[in-house]
């Protein structure tokens, strides 16, 4: 049964003595990597750290994290912005940050709490409800739930999109957002359909996807639709059920945008019957 310890500036949770994870409620990161709270290091039941956080190639990539590129106008995944009318990444003024606000009562082995989304002029965008649960599925596996519900408070509709909604091809990311170590470069993705080449699989559409790394394999599942997913372990590993990968949703003022997401973090290379059977077991815990 899991456990967690909280501190004044992160949540643990505990697998007997062990950490599992890391919940960072108090990030102290840069403005211009759009500062939000973070998981990060995840690990299995043996110990193997299974999150990157702040890689030289992408310092606002950290570990597990909900980030949002395009929310409108704001930038809340942090480094510059991707604009149709600029046609690249350009740094704006728009960086806004993720701040904790207050606990919410969440049960054994869970931890909830409300976030304000603050734009960098100091409004108000977002208001969050977000819960977090683990629980033990196997002796080499655990899941991992993220749940979050994004109420509109900008005071008007928010287009919400991707670098590819942008005109980027195939950029489409944003969500919650993986970032795994060197150790699951060049990995494959394991998928309903088999074990599959994880970059050809990028905007693709299935329940569940995962990468085996050496050693390890991270599966998310999403609960509430098949999602697109921006996949790649080519250049760097990554993984993200992207809900705006190619096509924008006008968000408006005072709608609730619920976003949820198992994940599966197990020792060893799983094959699709295994990452499959966990996948179903991590929806009843």
């Amino acid at each position: 049964m899991t456990t967690t310890q909280i501190r004044d500036d992160a949540v643990l949770f505990l697998d007997g003595d062990a950490v599992l994870a890391r919940y960072e409620i108090r990030p102290r990161t840069a403005p211009l990597e759009s500062p939000r709270p973070y998981v990060h290091p995840l690990r299995t039941r043996a110990g193997r750290e299974v999150t990157l956080f702040r890689p030289d190639d992408h310092v606002w990539h950290q570990g597990l994290s909900l980030a949002l590129p395009n929310a409108g106008p704001h930038n809340f995944w942090g480094g510059p912005t991707f604009t149709r009318e600029a046609g690249r990444y350009v740094q704006l003024p728009n960086n806004g940050a993720q701040v904790h606000a207050e606990e919410r009562d969440a049960g054994p082995g869970a931890y909830a709490h409300r976030l304000a989304w603050i734009a960098a002029d100091g409004s108000a965008v977002f208001s969050e409800e977000r819960r977090l649960r683990a629980a033990v599925l196997a002796d080499d596996a655990w899941a991992l739930r993220w749940e979050t519900s994004l109420r509109n408070v900008s005071g008007g509709t928010l287009a919400m999109g991707s670098p590819t909604t942008q005109g980027r091809e195939n950029a489409g990311y944003g969500g919650l957002f993986w970032r795994g170590p060197r150790s699951f470069e060049g990995g494959r993705a394991v998928t309903p359909g088999g074990l599959v080449d994880a970059d050809a699989q990028r905007g693709g559409t299935a329940p569940w996807m995962g990468l085996v790394g050496d050693g390890a394999t991270v599966v998310m599942a999403g609960l509430d639709r098949d999602p697109q997913w921006f996949v790649r372990s080519e250049e760097y590993a990554g993984l993200c059920p992207a809900p705006f990968f190619d096509e924008e949703l006008a968000l408006a003022d005072g709608a609730i945008l619920e976003l949820r997401c198992d994940l599966v973090i197990a020792d060893g290379a799983l094959d699709p019957a295994r990452a499959a059977h966990l996948v179903e077991a991590a929806r009843f815990v």
